[in-house]
């Protein structure tokens, strides 16, 4: 068996996230308190106590995501052996860091830049996400490429490919609700607006990652100590400087989920864990892959199972 360990992103939070890690774990209670110190207002009462529409902040998600997974990763590492890991959008700094490429408090700062800058972008420029569930990937892509050459300002792309027949697309708000209708019509059985701030991984967000490059850059990383499989890419990666290129370009770039999910079992992985809040990365893996094993590791009884 080759053990492979996956981190959740934006959308798998909920209140209450990590207060059994706290309640139960001398090692978690001292970890989210240096993490309410490293970013200067109480995370963990945000994790533990919400309320759910502050915890949905994007400014408090990302952060929120990073240290339940940060610190369950660190529980559970003693008992399972991994020989490779990756992270969904977010995710992918929880992975870095479980490969021994950045430490706790400098992933933590950076998660927290992301996270507002992200936020902030969806002021600045306005943009929104659209689940286009069961249109063919091309038939997305080509939808998005029509949309945005006629609109002439604006633009659609594709985001999230997150499993055969899911994918998100981002882009200008007005531009994507005023013709999301085009994703049916092209055949997708469901189209829906997301619950986020911005257009995530779209150009629109260039600015916030150019701005994130400088604290990236000047981050101390270290080449992981086993593949990544990187989200811009979808392919396993050790080197530090090529890493740092990614994690920059995340922004702007489609997160390949289906394709990473994919290039990890043609890899020889069999054994897929989740690591964090919720259990949608489960989902996406059992609706791409077949005969590979699948856990959940989100709550502190879940570490007594292992």
């Amino acid at each position: 068996m080759k053990n492979v360990v996956v981190f959740p992103g934006q959308g798998s939070q909920y209140v209450g996230m990590g207060l059994d890690l706290f309640t139960n774990s001398e090692f978690a209670k001292k970890r989210f308190i240096e993490a309410d110190e490293i970013l200067g207002y109480s995370l963990s009462q945000i994790c533990f106590e919400g309320p759910l529409e502050t915890l949905k902040e994007t400014r408090y998600t990302q952060p929120a995501l990073f240290v339940h997974s940060a610190i369950l990763y660190d529980l559970v590492k003693e008992k399972i052996t991994f020989e490779s890991t990756a992270g969904h959008s977010v995710g992918e700094y929880s992975a870095l860091y479980a490969a021994g490429v950045i430490s706790f408090a400098d992933a933590l700062k950076i998660v927290s830049l992301r996270a507002n800058l992200m936020f902030n972008s969806g002021i600045k420029k306005p943009g929104t996400m659209f689940a286009v569930i069961g249109l063919d990937d091309e038939k997305v892509k080509q939808v998005c490429e029509e949309v945005t050459a006629e609109s002439g300002a604006g633009v659609i792309v594709p985001a999230n490919y997150n499993s055969p027949g899911q994918l998100v697309v981002s882009g200008s708000k007005s531009l994507l609700q005023n013709t999301a209708i085009k994703f049916k019509e092209a055949g997708a059985k469901m189209v829906k607006e997301l619950v986020v701030s911005g257009a995530f991984h779209s150009p629109l967000l260039e600015d916030a990652a150019q701005e994130l490059s400088t604290a990236i850059n000047s981050s101390n990383f270290a080449d992981a100590k086993f593949p990544v499989f990187l989200n811009t890419t979808s392919l396993p990666e050790t080197d530090k400087v090529v890493i740092k290129d990614a994690l920059i370009k995340q922004l702007t770039s489609p997160v390949l989920w289906s394709q990473i999910m994919q290039n990890m079992k043609n890899a020889g992985f069999d054994s897929f864990y989740e690591i964090g809040a919720g259990n949608v990365l489960q989902g996406l893996i059992k609706r791409t892959l077949s005969d590979v094993k699948i856990y959940g590791i989100d709550k502190f009884e879940n570490l007594l199972n292992i």
